[in-house]
């Protein structure tokens, strides 16, 4: 049971939460973050749990595109920080080396959980400066990954060892000369120099001690080979003890300067470490979230609201977990559910006590969306055979020891799981007292979730506000459970039934059917009636969800049909788009390069000829246009007439020839030469305004170089968009030296009069 303002070790171990934690250490990254998981214990205090639930969420948000979010782990740096606060100490290899894997960890924690900040400000909240990086270069370059002080830690450690080397290769060379000269009755079989207790030695045999003389340190199990350290090799041994010593010292001096560079970092190195297991941590339990499909529940905003409750411990397992709902109404504490020993209810009672100690414990459970669960002060659990042999207490005795603790301590706030109450004993005494209990633990508003199979508590609900029935479905026709939770529908026990199928004989049913008092005979085939009704409509609600989905299904490809045809249409709209633009800029281009030719030819043209002949040519040239082209006013600008797509209002020098005559004779270069002619009136009614710029640029063109003295526009009255367009054309044209609308019998507005620079 529990104690009042927390949760016994005994109620952990009986709803197994030990083990569920277990499942979440599991995605930890190093021992000490999956140690910190395994030590979370639930809290009592909302917000410190809503913040931590939040903090998870966010992670495993992360985690669901980003799965190379990573801890680091890192050794346990307990001891070392410990020391590191005694003066003048000096920390180990081994530890200075557990300090640079810290170190290391710490600083890609620290860069992970920057990169988080964005988009995980709770998560990347958990982090703190590390040490510099030199303290961490400086570790390793002077130490091995085993802890072993490397040469590069200082000068004076290099020159050391190199004078151990030396003093060792003078005394194994000196030894090798003298086993070399042993005669060979005096050397042990396969002798070679060797080390016994820290000094370099010979293998001889013993009846050769005497000749060769010098400190036996060790000899053979058998007696027969003693190892020696012959008299002319001491002081080179002493020699080389020197050298060792020297190196030691050394050696030791490195450590105490690795460990006072460290000692003013402690606080940032004992940070950073927290730092890197509480991100272990953090990950853990974001990863179990992902893993077991949790959401964060509400807490602490409302009645007990569990939606797709999963039993922690069956989740991931080789069998299906069938879900559950348990929503509590604000009046409804008590649910009391009932049915046949084989359907689940222990499992369900468990499963809800864990999901809440998880929660509590920072940890997002197996549950689905808009769950809600209170933050209970104390929980208390009487679930399994309560028998105690030690105390010598019977099962029912061990019953009502736990009811009483209950009663003495729970209070509004706390949760009750109570496993078969009121079972152990004769049935009515059983079932009163049960129902006494389960009254005055509503009246309390103590959050109670009670199984029972005893008949007469399943009217307990009809008869007391405050506590509702609840049963795990059954199937009737196969005897089997489906582990479906059915809220305001006590379950039947099927004992008799369950009996008939396993072979008991049917003239003792039919005497034990008969034995059943007439209200349990009558509320069972109620509950039977009940359940039918509830399966035919579960079916039907089946069948309804199917076309629903159907439907939405149809709808949907409806919808996708219906957006690829307007795709498809934009296609079409924006390629024609594309076409138009590419031909108008076409023509553009071809204008303005046959504006480029016209004028090269006609400079050309005026460099051959005199001035007089030129305005000779000019008025013919005019003269022919009028006596050729017929151009009205209300005649379009680039309109095609004739055959071979000449253009009215242009005119060939051949064409002028046939019309007035031979022009005068100019002085021009051997080729021939044929211009085109301007027209002196255009007209633009009828044009949009992307058709009328080209035709009036084009014309501007034409008349420049036909050197015109001016031009009639023929643009309109209309919304005078188009006159608009026309004034903003000449406005910006260099070569315009003005322009004004025409005089009234003229056409007014509707015409515009060009006039050209000389």
């Amino acid at each position: 049971m529990s104690v009042a303002g927390g949760v016994a070790p005994s109620v952990l171990d009986t709803l197994e939460f030990p083990a569920a934690l277990e499942r979440v250490a599991a995605h930890a990254a190093g021992p000490l973050g999956a140690a910190r998981v395994r030590g979370r214990t639930p809290a009592t205090d909302p917000e410190p749990v809503r913040a931590a639930l939040a903090q998870v969420a966010e992670l495993a948000a992360l985690l669901l595109h980003d799965d190379a979010i990573r801890a680091e782990p890192v050794p346990d740096l307990g001891p070392a920080l410990e020391l590191l606060a005694v003066a003048g100490s000096a920390l180990e290899g081994v530890q200075l080396a557990a300090l640079t894997r810290a170190l290391a960890g710490a600083r890609l924690t620290a860069a992970e959980l920057a990169r988080l900040a964005r988009d995980a400000p709770r998560t990347a909240a958990l982090r703190v400066d590390p040490p510099p990086k030199e303290i961490e270069t400086r570790l390793a370059r002077s130490l091995d990954a085993e802890g072993v002080v490397l040469d590069a830690a200082s000068r004076s450690l290099a020159r050391a060892r190199q004078g151990v080397r030396e003093a060792r290769q003078r005394l194994v060379a000196r030894l090798d000369a003298m086993l070399g000269a042993l005669d060979p009755t005096d050397r042990a079989p396969d002798a070679a120099v060797t080390l016994r207790g820290g000094r370099y030695v010979i293998p001889i045999r013993a009846t050769a001690r005497a000749r060769v003389g010098g400190i036996v340190h060790d000899e053979s199990a058998t007696r027969s080979t003693v190892f020696v350290e012959p008299p002319e090799v001491i002081e080179l041994g002493n020699a080389l003890r020197a050298a060792e010593t020297e190196e030691q010292r050394e050696v030791l001096r490195v450590l105490r300067e690795l460990t006072d560079l460290l000692r003013p970092h402690r606080a940032a190195l004992a940070a950073a470490w927290e730092m890197c297991i509480a991100f272990d941590d953090l990950c853990a339990r974001a990863r179990y979230a992902v893993e077991v499909n949790g959401f964060a529940p509400a807490i602490g905003t409302g009645p007990l609201a569990i939606r797709n409750g999963r039993h922690p411990l069956l989740v991931g397992g080789e069998t299906p977990v069938v879900p559950f709902d348990l929503v509590l109404a604000p009046d409804e504490v008590t649910i009391l559910v009932s049915g046949p020993n084989t359907g689940g209810k222990t499992v369900l009672i468990k499963a809800v006590g864990l999901l809440c100690l998880m929660a509590q414990s920072g940890i997002i459970p197996p549950l689905g969306p808009q769950s809600t669960l209170p933050v209970f002060d104390a929980v208390f659990a009487d679930i399994g055979d309560r028998q105690s042999i030690a105390a010598s207490l019977s099962t029912f005795s061990a019953h009502v020891a736990a009811l009483r603790d209950l009663l003495e301590h729970a209070q509004a706030g706390s949760l009750a799981l109570l496993d078969e109450i009121g079972s152990g004993t004769d049935p009515a005494e059983g079932g009163a007292l049960a129902a006494a209990v389960l009254r005055t633990l509503t009246r309390r508003r103590v959050v109670t979730l009670a199984t029972t199979h005893l008949g007469a508590l399943k009217q307990l609900a009809a008869q007391t506000v405050g506590i509702v029935n609840a049963s795990l479905q059954f199937e009737a026709e196969t005897l089997t459970p489906t582990y479906r939770l059915l809220k305001g529908v006590p379950g039947r026990s099927y004992g008799l039934a369950i009996a008939r199928r396993l072979g008991i004989a049917a003239d003792v049913l039919d005497m034990a059917e008969r034995a059943v008092p007439d209200a349990e005979r009558a509320l069972d085939a109620l509950l039977a009636t009940v359940e039918t009704r509830a399966r035919e409509l579960e079916a039907k609600e089946r069948e309804l969800a199917e076309r629903d989905t159907a439907l939405r299904e149809d709808a949907a490809r409806i919808d996708a049909r219906a957006e690829e045809v307007a795709r498809r249409e934009r296609e079409v709209k924006t390629r024609a788009q594309a076409l138009e633009r590419e031909a108008r800029e076409q023509a553009r281009a071809y204008l303005l390069e046959a504006r480029r030719k016209v004028e090269e030819a006609l400079g050309r043209a005026r460099a051959a000829v005199d001035e007089a002949t030129a305005r000779e040519a000019r008025r013919l040239l005019e003269q022919a246009i009028e006596e050729t082209t017929g151009e009205t006013a209300g005649e379009k600008a680039g309109e095609r007439a004739g055959e071979g797509g000449k253009e009215k209002g242009w005119v060939s020098l051949e064409d002028l020839k046939r019309t007035r005559g031979k022009p005068p004779q100019i002085a021009r270069p051997p080729d021939r030469l044929t211009a085109a002619v301007a027209t002196a009136e255009i007209s633009l009614r009828g044009l949009r305004l992307d058709e009328a710029e080209p035709v009036l640029v084009k014309a501007l063109d034409d008349a420049v170089a036909a050197d015109l003295p001016y031009l009639r526009v023929i643009h309109g009255k209309g919304t005078g968009a188009v006159r608009k367009l026309v004034h903003e054309i000449l406005s910006a044209d260099s070569r315009v030296q003005r322009f004004g609308f025409a005089p009234a019998n003229q056409g007014g507005h509707g015409v515009t009069i060009v006039e050209f620079t000389a």
